[in-house]
């Protein structure tokens, strides 16, 4: 009884301490913003209060483009505070469950993350110099390593708790979630990928010489010339080695047929492109080799490729349409379209037929990052003890993009791949080598996640299915990397 008087008196001197504080730094500032009388306040209300600043991929390429080391620290202070922001926000979130939601174990394990990393990024003081910049790379570093057991921890979290939280609400949380932590690695790897080509002795002597670096393909993470014909043959070369694998040699894949404006261009963070295209030829694939195993007479009479020979299954036809601002791809398939009792849940990550499935197959993945390379296999995994593809160097792949196909631009391929080893051992990101994830593996968040990547920068993922004949899969978005990144809304400081 004595020691419950001490906390509540504790409580209260803790209030009123902050009602005088406040009363005198804050006069005029609405009332919302002050936390609730029962809670004393505590240093997560100050960020929260916090508004996040959106940027877009121009501004991320602009200002890389001219480094110094003035635009280098500017940078740093920037993910400095911006970070700890964002994941307050999203810790008010996770306060806002039940508390018996807010117990399960990986719910309670991504708030320990992201607290973690919250007090370790908030600590961090003004960067004023190129060591205090290496210190907040370490920190950072250490962050985007610790949180890659993020996704699948949410995902069977949110599973877990649908009796304490409506299916609604678990959806929104996840989306929230994913979205505040695609925007937090894309400004946090960012800086990472300009502090490492301020320090690169290749790129000083140019800024020394020049003053600023020339018009390259790579501004940090980002882009500038992503092709549209590249980025779908990587995706469909790496999606018909794992199905080779998983399905034999002899069986007959579809052939992933190109149309309209290939050629087109556009600046994007590749990661987030392959992930998309590589989920709808993903789908679209398993989709056709499930339908020519249990009825394969069905392509005779409804196939508009009369010219497929016989034993083969017809192909996934990709359409892109460049627009003066958009940028449309539209994956067709003819699987047999989605089932009706499917249909429904198709962008929900906690509900549909399937979902104590999804929960055994989520166990068997401890991390991702929602990446496309991370369906690789790493090197210490036996070829033949694994039911996909071996991709060892999951950077190889982004830069067999760029191999030139005349002998005069090898120079340039050259400096291409130099780039892409750079990279790839800059730090462990959602580039690198991560767990197997056989393809027997059906997690059921991939078309939800890549909506969350298709609309992070403004665009729009759509599927309209013909049940009995196939999908199409349309994909926008913007051609001139001029749009902010969609943030998720800020958490209310009274929430809780």
């Amino acid at each position: 009884m004595e020691r419950t008087y001490r906390v509540l008196s504790r409580r209260r001197h803790a209030v009123r301490a902050y009602s005088t504080t406040t009363s005198s730094t804050q006069q005029g500032t609405d009332s919302s913003t002050i936390p609730p009388p029962w809670r004393p306040a505590t240093a997560l209300d100050e960020w929260v209060e916090r508004e996040a600043r959106p940027i877009s991929l121009r501004q991320l390429t602009v200002f890389g483009r001219t480094l110094s080391e003035g635009r280098l620290l500017s940078s740093a202070n920037y993910v400095r505070l911006e970070l700890p922001t964002r994941i307050a926000h999203r810790l008010r979130n996770m306060q806002t469950l039940p508390y018996s939601a807010l117990t399960n174990q990986h719910i309670s394990h991504v708030h320990e993350l992201y607290y973690s990393a919250f007090e370790k990024l908030r600590k961090v003081p003004e960067v004023r110099t190129l060591a205090d910049n290496d210190q907040l790379c370490a920190v950072i570093r250490e962050c985007l390593h610790e949180h890659l057991s993020v996704i699948p921890a949410l995902a069977m979290g949110v599973l877990e708790i649908q009796s304490a939280v409506p299916a609604d609400v678990c959806d929104q949380l996840m989306r929230t979630m994913l979205r505040s932590r695609i925007s937090r690695r894309v400004i946090a790897e960012q800086h990472l990928a300009l502090t490492d080509t301020y320090h690169s002795p290749h790129s000083m002597r140019r800024s020394q010489s020049a003053g600023s670096a020339p018009d390259e393909d790579f501004i940090g993470e980002v882009f500038l010339k992503c092709k549209a014909r590249e980025i779908i043959d990587t995706c469909s070369s790496t999606i018909t080695r794992l199905a080779r694998r998983a399905h034999g040699k002899d069986t007959p894949l579809p052939e992933v047929k190109l149309f309209g404006d290939v050629e087109t261009t556009f600046p994007y963070i590749p990661s987030h492109i392959e992930y998309i295209i590589g989920e709808l030829l993903r789908n679209s694939t398993q989709a056709i080799l499930a339908r020519a195993r249990t009825n394969p007479e069905s392509w005779t009479s409804t196939s508009s490729s009369p010219a497929t020979p016989s034993g083969a299954v017809p192909p996934i036809e990709v359409l892109i349409c460049e627009s003066a601002q958009h940028i449309i791809i539209r994956v067709s398939d003819q699987g047999g379209g989605v089932a009706r009792d499917v249909l429904p849940y198709l962008w929900s990550f906690t509900t549909g037929p399937r979902k104590e499935k999804r929960l055994k197959d989520l166990e068997q993945v401890p991390r991702l990052a929602g990446t496309l390379q991370e369906i690789a296999v790493p090197p210490s995994i036996p070829p033949e003890d694994s039911s996909i593809s071996s991709i060892t160097d999951a950077e190889t792949l982004r830069s067999s993009k760029h191999t030139p196909e005349s002998a005069q631009d090898s120079t340039e391929d050259s400096e291409t791949s130099r780039k892409s080893q750079s990279r790839k051992d800059r730090y462990d990101n959602s580039l690198s080598t991560f767990t197997a994830r056989p393809p027997g593996l059906r997690l059921g968040i991939g078309l939800p996640m890549s909506r969350i990547y298709a609309e992070y920068w403004a665009g729009s993922l759509e599927l309209h299915s013909l049940e009995g004949y196939g999908v199409d899969a349309f994909l926008q978005i913007s051609k001139l990397g001029n749009r902010n990144e969609v943030l998720s809304t800020r958490a209310s400081m009274d929430a809780v």
